[in-house]
């Protein structure tokens, strides 16, 4: 059944509000499940209203004064665990949540219904996984004069592939593995932001190399959508205190 406009209208001021300020009209898209061009038409009529507001540099929407005025107290605060939960409903691979502690990488929260196989693999050898390769490319340091041993026969050996990779990772800000960790298995991982909007974790996806495409775009934005949303909630994951990020 197709959605009321006004559904939709209300459903983009919800997403605004979970996703927080700066969220894309791409990211408000994909949360609300709106073709791209009804989302760009309701989202410039609801800041013409006043219910959303475009925030300085006009990458993204925040909750204008008007839904502020309708709301009347601000929100309860999710936990990362919420956020996961959901999207774990909303896909059929397991989602994992892993964090940069300053020392490596540790899975903060492993998908129940998928326990990740081999998961010393998946954070002592990093340029193997989706996940390593996210914390290689912004953490660097954390792994300086590590080996890049062939944990699979896919598995990059070479320090000018690895560095190349790496070097997309930044720039598309999505990293991925086909059956360089364990075979049998694929991973797309995205980074995830403290506060500071200092890299300190990534979201991935982990499924059989027959069922997850690595190439999936709509899996990709689904994992930025929920990362982002991620940011808001992170500090409590790394540090356990809210007044303190993992940046």
């Amino acid at each position: 059944m197709t959605a009321h406009p006004v559904q939709r209208a209300l459903a983009i001021l919800e997403a605004v509000a979970r996703l927080g300020p700066g969220a894309t009209a791409r990211q408000i898209a994909v949360f609300t499940a709106t073709p791209a061009s009804t989302a760009y038409r309701l989202l410039n009529l609801l800041v013409a209203d006043g219910y959303l507001v475009r925030i300085e540099d006009l990458s993204g929407f925040a909750l204008g004064r008007r839904t502020r005025e309708l709301a009347g107290a601000e929100p309860e605060e999710e936990s990362y665990e919420s956020v996961l939960t959901e999207l774990r409903g909303r896909v059929r691979f397991g989602i994992h949540l892993a964090v940069f502690d300053g020392t490596g990488i540790r899975l903060a929260s492993r998908d129940p219904d998928h326990a990740p196989a081999g998961e010393g693999t998946l954070t002592g050898h990093p340029h193997a996984s989706a996940v390593g390769k996210i914390a290689l490319a912004f953490h660097p340091a954390l792994f300086a004069d590590r080996s890049l041993p062939g944990v699979t026969h896919r598995t990059i050996t070479s320090p000018d592939v690895l560095s190349a990779e790496l070097a997309r990772v930044r720039q598309r800000e999505i990293a991925t593995e086909v059956e360089e960790s364990r075979i049998g298995r694929c991973a797309v991982a995205v980074p995830v932001r403290d506060a500071h909007h200092v890299v300190c974790g990534a979201l991935t996806a982990l499924g059989g190399s027959a069922g997850l495409r690595v190439d999936d775009t709509d899996l990709a934005d689904l994992l930025h959508t929920y990362a982002a949303r991620l940011a808001g909630v992170f500090g409590p994951v790394a540090t356990g205190r809210r007044t303190e990020t993992c940046g």
